[in-house]
């Protein structure tokens, strides 16, 4: 059952939208002001938050402040009387999920919640690594290199971007560096999953809606489209809006001009657009669900995400990142993972990417009681997986003799080394595969010519 945390100092309105909600399936906690909301955040595993605007100790923009920072996966909601809608979308600018006017209509309310709720549970999924306010994009492998290599030449320039990649690669954290890395920084970053949003509500969610537009339209509301002027608007799961969309999308993007849904007058907005999708949209092409010239005006620049599995060795640096994370959160004292431990990671398939991997770590966390994670700690499903066999040669770790205070070190050093040992089996095998024809290796090992001969030249590997 999802949980609602309800923050309003008007004792009749939070019974009135407890009952509401709890009569639509929904577990819903009640307070009184931003302190207690604050609280109840760490007492419980929120779904949503519906939050006032004015409130005592603690207001909805402050409490909105800390949800941003501590739980980024919440979603948030904003009570707005008509008086301070400005405020409310300039909450919406600052990451708020949605807002509802008093009085609000039941219908509409109903909706937002839903929707917010789909959204959160597709936040839950995404990889959120953020520090100090700036996300943070973690491996130094060579797809990674060339990841970073287009970041930095088209960042700063208004050019349409579509992100591509399997689902947990971490596609939101690209849209957000290029936001970030651009002189658009200081504007908005508005994100929509379309994945999250019911057909029939993606016009009004993107380009708003005048009073009166349909039933529950109690109040006019602005898209996300003017949500992100002179910002980036970020589409994610592109590929799920329905074709009847689809035209409407492409006249925005070209003419950066549209109508609200009930609304006459044409709107006119300044938006830097970066798409994102784990489905091959060409195909989809094929299958007549994607419009072709839609593709080509998204597809002004491309940036892939490889998986998990094309980029291993920057699994050491994922491990690190995310064991000091959960540390953190969890309040542990757990340093690491063993060199055994590393090794069957190291051998593991990764079909979910970087967020199986980050579910992986906090649930060796949960039940490390030691100094480090050991295989007995790995989840049983992956132990089975890496033993059973993979591309990872076995015995790619000795074991270690650390000596007292040299357990990091030697940890770091073990990985590097099976990292290593991994890598030049790899490399052999292709080599092998293609009778050691360089140009047809490095298209098996999906990695450039030139970086392939780096490669070989580094391990002792000559062509032949």
């Amino acid at each position: 059952m999802k949980q609602i945390l309800v923050a309003d100092d008007e004792p009749n309105l939070r019974r009135v939208l407890a009952a509401q909600l709890q009569r639509e399936g929904y577990e819903v906690h009640a307070v009184a002001d931003g302190a207690e909301a604050v609280a109840a955040l760490d007492d419980h595993h929120i779904d949503v938050v519906i939050t006032d605007l004015r409130m005592p100790k603690m207001d909805g923009m402050e409490l909105l402040q800390h949800v941003a920072t501590h739980h980024p996966e919440v979603p948030v909601i904003m009570i707005t009387a008509h008086g301070t809608v400005d405020t409310a979308v300039e909450a919406l600018k600052l990451g708020a999920f949605d807002y509802v006017t008093k009085p609000f209509d039941r219908e509409e309310l109903r909706h937002v919640v839903d929707k917010a709720a789909r959204t959160g549970e597709l936040r839950q999924r995404d990889v959120q690594v953020e520090e100090r306010g700036r996300y943070r994009l973690i491996g130094q492998s060579e797809p990674m290199v060339q990841v970073y290599e287009i970041i930095e030449r088209v960042a700063d320039t208004p050019s349409t971007v579509l992100i591509t990649g399997e689902s947990g690669t971490g596609k939101e954290l690209i849209a957000r560096a290029l936001h970030e890395q651009s002189r658009r920084e200081k504007e908005p970053f508005i994100r929509v999953n379309c994945a999250a949003i019911p057909p029939d509500l993606l016009e009004s969610e993107l380009f708003g809606y005048e009073k009166g537009a349909f039933t529950g339209a109690v109040t006019s509301k602005p898209g996300r489209f003017e949500l992100a002027h002179r910002g980036s608007l970020f589409l994610d799961e592109i590929g799920e809006i329905p074709p009847s969309m689809q035209v409407k999308l492409l006249r925005a993007l070209q003419e950066q001009e549209f109508e609200r849904v009930g609304g006459i007058k044409t709107l006119h907005v300044d938006v830097r657009l970066i798409a994102a999708t784990n489905r091959d949209l060409e195909q989809e092409i094929a299958a007549g669900r994607f419009r072709e010239d839609l593709y080509y005006r998204l597809n002004v620049v491309q940036v892939h995400l490889p998986p998990l599995r094309d980029r291993i060795s920057d699994i050491p640096l994922l491990l690190e990142h995310f064991v000091e994370k959960f540390a953190a959160k969890l309040k542990r004292s757990v340093r690491g993972f063993t060199p055994e431990a590393s090794a069957l990671l190291l051998k593991h398939p990764w079909r979910g990417n970087i967020r199986e991997l980050e579910n992986v770590v906090e649930r060796c966390m949960l039940f490390c009681d030691g100094g480090r994670i050991d295989v007995p700690h790995l989840p049983a499903e992956l132990r089975k997986t890496a033993s059973a066999g993979t591309p990872t040669p076995e015995g790619l770790v000795a074991p270690l003799s650390l000596s007292p205070g040299s357990e990091a070190a030697g940890l770091k050093e073990a990985v590097r080394e099976a990292t290593a040992k991994l890598e030049r089996e790899l490399i052999v095998r292709a080599l092998d595969q293609t009778d050691w024809n360089v140009t047809h290796a490095a298209k098996v090992l999906k990695i450039s010519r030139k970086s392939l001969q780096t490669k070989m030249k580094e391990l002792g590997l000559r062509e032949a």
